[in-house]
């Protein structure tokens, strides 16, 4: 399917490497989360432009692989390069075009026919607040805060059935790699 809607081999592996990494983090598998992350970010240097949100993805999850390696220094360069290259990404929000899913019943293809419009208008509001929180994360992972919304937890409920240009965007979005939200050292004590 990916292949059918215009997904090459690079944009496939990329996806599976960063969401491997993100799970093997949220699984505390530090060593699988590095491998991850290094190859998907050879893969970015390699295959992806450098204008892509995926490339900053991989930046930032560089960072994160660095960071867990014990080099803050590394981490920080490369998070201060990952900011510069998301700044861009919010003004792509405008340009991405969500593919036409197929629907359950003839009413749902009806009423997404006749609404195309506000269907569009509301994929990219929808879009728009998750490269936000990407960008909040980004920020707060730079000066090794936890960032204030989830990414990779959300990625699992909000994966896209198709492969479209939104699906791209949103995974550049939601698996940059943070710690996860439940690790039990951060729950207050009772």
């Amino acid at each position: 399917m990916a292949r059918a809607a215009g997904w090459r081999g690079a944009d496939l592996a990329f996806e599976r490497l960063t969401e491997a990494g993100c799970a093997a983090l949220h699984g505390g598998d530090l060593p699988a989360a590095i491998a991850a992350f290094g190859k998907a970010r050879r893969l970015a240097f390699w295959r992806i432009a450098r204008s892509d949100p995926r490339h900053a993805t991989s930046l930032a999850n560089a960072a994160m692989a660095a960071r867990l390696a014990g080099r803050e220094a590394r981490a920080r360069r490369l998070y201060a390069a990952a900011r510069r290259r998301w700044a861009a990404v919010p003004g792509r929000v405008a340009a991405v075009e969500p593919a036409r899913r197929a629907r359950s019943s003839l009413f749902h293809l009806r009423m997404e026919a006749r609404h195309w419009d506000t269907y569009v208008a509301n994929q990219r509001k929808r879009l728009a607040g998750f490269v936000a929180d990407a960008d909040a994360a980004l920020a707060a992972l730079a000066e090794s805060r936890r960032p204030p919304a989830r990414l990779y937890t959300r990625w699992r409920g909000e994966k896209p059935p198709v492969f479209d240009e939104m699906r791209k965007l949103m995974s550049a979005a939601l698996l940059i790699a943070a710690p996860p939200e439940d690790r039990p050292e951060d729950r207050l004590e009772a």
